[in-house]
């Protein structure tokens, strides 16, 4: 790996463009904008500390404490972008300040450019693109409403009662339709809307939750999974139309509910997964279970087992890379022990993700916080028998796992060290042939903690983010 020198950011907010040609930084109150081959400035702005009209009106009645001054150029101790992100084209970027209730919008073709949303008096709590790229979401405090704002007309639709401003919606593939869990007189509905007739309403429906906890829409865009709270474990599969196509609740009833589930990319089938450390496969004909894949505490014979080599870090001087160990089966894990009389035990699936191609499926367990596990997945004409085929250890707890957006057989790690950590079943071994090799890199820098890693768009390149800092690593050979 060939990696960058060293730059500031604040709250680990730094971005690629969707097309990998730039990186997006906030540091302290300015947004930065850098090019991703040579790492030269392009842009800057900086954002303006005033709060808004409506949210300083407001200070009085909902705070006593004052409004904190604008950052200096040398501060990061205090953070005033809480959130940037690209639009979808790459053409704009928006730094959103949640406290002043704002949201600043700047142009990559005009430096001059610049717009500004006001969030008013129902507050802000956070922003996103539409896949347009021309429309600006803000999600309001308290579950009020969601505002869309056009870039193009300058004017807002207002969506009432969104049920999570940080869960619970989502956009279709192609970008059409709006899919938004909304409560409506103590009722859990959905609403679907018309992206591309200015986000107007096409279909609202009740939903069979009594306390939904969030909605996971299919790749095609034709099916709507639901779950309850954390209470109940309970499952429903609907239509776009609202019609309910099925539902799941494992026998005997694990007594928490649902943590994660996730689609596979074909649509055929559905992971579903709680705080029993079981993940549950769902089959798309009739949505009843096919399989079950369950934490153990002894890892088979047939499975590939990597363990991170001892102290190497201090061996190699934090520089250059390492293979793990590869062991050999079977294998005892050392989990942690679960208190099941707090309201959110320490287990269950913390993490749970299809590869591209979705003949992987990546598990993280909060019982066993130092290992990752991956599941093989049959492909189409394969026997449909999804096993454990490797798991990695380590000596720290792991803190974020990314599989390549390009490439299906690729993983990235971080454990918060001075290093990470690389998987790939795409290694040319010395008959030729693929197989799997898992490296450590050490980052050759005198102190950085990778507390994140996050691949570029094109699979080339990847984030490393610290507290402070950021820089980043390419594969020499690309």
């Amino acid at each position: 790996m060939d990696f960058t020198e060293i730059y500031r950011q604040s709250g680990g907010l730094v971005a690629f463009s969707p097309g990998a040609h730039f990186i997006l930084t906030a540091v302290s109150d300015r947004l930065v904008v850098r090019r991703a081959d040579t790492f030269h400035v392009s842009r800057s702005w900086q954002v303006p500390s005033l709060p808004s009209p409506s949210a300083a009106a407001m200070i009085p009645v909902t705070s006593s404490r004052p409004v904190k001054p604008a950052l200096d150029a040398d501060s990061t101790t205090q953070i005033v972008i809480t959130q940037i992100a690209w639009s979808p084209d790459s053409e704009y970027v928006f730094s959103a300040c949640a406290k002043l209730g704002l949201v600043y919008i700047f142009r990559m073709r005009d430096e001059e450019w610049s717009a500004h949303i006001e969030a008013g008096t129902e507050g802000l709590l956070r922003a996103e693109w539409a896949p347009d790229g021309r429309h600006v979401l803000c999600f309001s405090e308290w579950g009020l409403r969601v505002t869309v704002w056009s870039l193009v007309a300058g004017i807002a639709t207002y969506i009432q009662y969104p049920l999570h401003p940080d869960r619970g919606h989502a956009f279709r593939q192609d970008g059409r339709y709006f899919v938004l869990a909304e409560r409506h007189k103590s009722k859990d509905t959905i609403g679907v809307y018309d992206a591309a007739n200015s986000f107007s309403l096409s279909r609202h429906f009740p939903l069979p939750t009594s306390s939904m906890s969030s909605l996971a829409l299919s790749p095609s865009g034709s099916h709507i999974a639901v779950w309850e709270g954390p209470l109940e474990y309970r499952l429903f599969i609907l239509s776009l139309a609202g019609d309910v196509l099925g539902s799941f609740k494992p026998d005997p009833d694990p007594g928490f509910g649902i943590r994660n589930v996730v689609w596979h990319p074909s649509d055929m089938f559905l992971a579903v997964s709680g705080w029993d450390n079981k993940i549950h496969i769902l089959e798309q004909l009739t949505w009843s279970r096919v399989a079950t894949l369950e934490l153990g505490t002894r890892i088979p014979a047939n499975v590939t087992i990597w363990r991170e080599p001892s102290k190497w870090l201090e061996a190699t001087e934090g520089r250059g890379f390492l293979s793990y160990e590869k062991l050999e089966g079977p294998h005892s894990l050392n989990a942690n022990r679960v208190d099941n009389s707090k309201s959110y035990p320490k287990s269950g699936t913390v993490q749970l993700e299809f590869n591209k191609t979705g003949t992987l499926l990546l598990a993280r367990f909060e019982s066993v916080p130092t290992s990752v596990h991956l599941f093989a997945f049959p492909g189409p004409g394969e026997a449909f028998s999804p096993r454990l085929r490797s798991v990695f250890l380590h000596s720290s707890p792991v803190m974020r796992v990314h599989w390549n957006p390009v490439r299906q057989g690729r993983l990235a790690l971080s454990c918060g060290g001075q290093a990470m950590y690389l998987w790939s079943e795409e290694w040319i071994g010395e008959s030729g042939a693929e197989e799997e090799m898992a490296e450590c890199v050490g980052i050759p820098a005198k102190k950085f903690n990778a507390r994140d890693v996050q691949w570029a768009p094109d699979g080339k390149g990847l984030l490393l983010i610290d507290r402070e800092t950021f820089c980043c690593a390419f594969d020499v050979e690309e």
